[in-house]
């Protein structure tokens, strides 16, 4: 009896164990099965394709950042399709890690890749629809599983550069003066101008000339700044959204000018009266207190320069079209008492202090008298302007602008369209003025240029209209 007993306990101590042990391995099962679903809910890699954007050209790079926890990759890889066929552009194996040379590690959590997207790359690529495809995945759960993250863009390949061609000639420039070229530039939706040294000029379509006999004619007014070498390179461009660019040589003659210099004598009594009103009138501009001659250096350098740059940004706002056919007007009966590009040595109590450049014409009659718009256009600023306070800004299209600095009173606003010949003000001695005068300036493309060319209807005729005439637009 106690044999049998003895051998019915062990048999439940068994049973209980197993039951122990399947409960074990059902909780077991249950947790691994529920981290199995949680790991499989975690974020793969962050995969951020920055280029290309939307097109494929003759050298375009892929720039592509993947990022994972501790930089962790299981692998990734990225593919380029066309036609059908799979190119592949990048692969980064398991074992290879930061160390592939495809990929650069610059932080601890980020693999950065840069490579070329073109046809020495991929031989077989074609201009053409193609879809980019980036995989990348991590490990989880203790490297029992794998996250992976697919982003794909579809993308154009351009593989042919525009097509260009310069049709006016004789593009004779005055240093520091203006130009105007007739050329031809397809595909129609490229961006092109005219690039002088390290400056770009935008082109317009030349049915904002009246010439609508070929969509694919732009026009472009430009310029060689005072500052520019007279060798500074001339070309035409036309480039289209994948990077692709043409360009084409322009035929120019320059012709050198000589730029004054000047030495103004500053003293308290002139410091008193502009520097407390420019200041008042530019909330921006922190001054430092009590030190006169301190603000002044400030207001001719810093605040010159913020101004100009704000001015520079103006030309994006222009408009297409050309507002006028011929030339500009000089402020009438004025005597000149500055020119363009005079190089100012500004001295005080005896010592030089300063030293700017003076981009405009200044032109005097008498006080106050009514200032009138040079040609028609479209007021774009119409307010105080630190140096050259109160100020107008006239757009007459394709990147010409003009500027009136210095104004007692405005009478126009933003928006209001202006013909030649109208009162938009009067003169003053505000901003950085000594005496009562117009502070007068033209600008192509955001640029500041001698107005001399504008004045002249000998200039306007041979250098703009004759070439706008000789292209199919109308005469003047």
């Amino acid at each position: 009896m106690r044999s049998h007993a003895h051998t019915r306990a062990i048999i439940a101590g068994m049973r209980a164990l197993l039951k122990f042990l399947l409960v074990i391995v059902l909780l077991a099962a249950v947790g691994f099965g529920g981290a199995w679903w949680w790991a499989g809910r975690m974020s793969g890699p962050t995969i951020n394709l920055k280029y290309p954007d939307r097109f494929v050209g003759q050298s375009t790079a892929l720039d592509l950042t993947l990022q994972a926890p501790e930089g962790r990759f299981t692998h990734a890889s990225v593919t380029l399709a066309q036609n059908g066929v799979n190119h592949d552009i990048f692969t980064l194996a398991p074992q290879a890690g930061a160390a592939n040379t495809d990929a650069k590690k610059e932080a601890a959590d980020r693999l950065y890749v840069i490579k070329p997207l073109n046809r020495k790359a991929i031989p077989d690529l074609r201009t053409g629809p193609a879809r980019i495809t980036v995989r990348a995945a991590r490990p989880v759960l203790y490297g029992l599983r794998e996250i992976e993250t697919v982003v794909t863009r579809d993308v154009q390949v351009r593989l042919e550069p525009p097509q260009l061609a310069v049709l006016s000639s004789f593009h004779y420039v005055n240093h520091g003066g203006s130009e105007f070229v007739v050329y031809r530039a397809t595909p129609e939706d490229v961006a092109s101008g005219v690039r002088v040294g390290d400056k770009e000029y935008p082109g317009f379509p030349a049915k904002g000339v009246g010439i609508t006999s070929d969509p694919a004619l732009r026009v472009a007014f430009f310029a060689l700044l005072f500052d520019q070498p007279l060798a500074a390179p001339m070309q035409v461009f036309a480039r289209d959204e994948a990077g692709n660019e043409a360009v084409a040589a322009l035929d120019n003659r320059v012709f050198p000018k000589p730029y004054q210099k000047s030495r103004i004598e500053i003293d308290d009594r002139f410091l008193g009266r502009v520097v407390p009103a420019i200041g008042g009138n530019t909330p921006s501009l922190d001054l430092p207190q009590g030190d006169l001659l301190a603000g002044f250096l400030k207001i001719n350098g810093d605040l010159r320069r913020e101004n100009n740059a704000y001015i520079a940004g103006l030309a994006k706002k222009t408009s297409p079209e050309l507002m006028f056919m011929d030339a500009f007007e000089q402020l009438g009966d004025s005597q000149v008492e500055a020119k363009f590009a005079d190089t100012r040595t500004y001295i005080y109590k005896g010592k030089d202090v300063d030293q700017q450049v003076h981009l405009g014409f200044d032109l005097a009659v008498t006080a106050n008298v009514p200032i009138k718009a040079a040609q028609k256009g479209v007021i774009l600023h119409a307010a105080y302007l630190g140096i050259y306070g109160n100020c107008v800004i006239i757009d007459h299209g394709m990147g010409v602008q003009s500027l009136y600095g210095h104004l007692s009173s405005i009478g126009v606003k933003v928006g209001d369209r202006v013909e030649k010949g109208q009162v938009i003000g009067r003169s003053g001695m505000t901003g950085l003025a000594g005496g009562d005068h117009l502070h007068f300036t033209m600008l192509v493309g955001g640029q500041q240029v001698t107005p001399v060319d504008w004045w002249s209807k000998q200039w306007m005729e041979d250098r703009v209209l004759r070439k706008i005439k000789a292209a199919g637009g109308p005469a003047s």
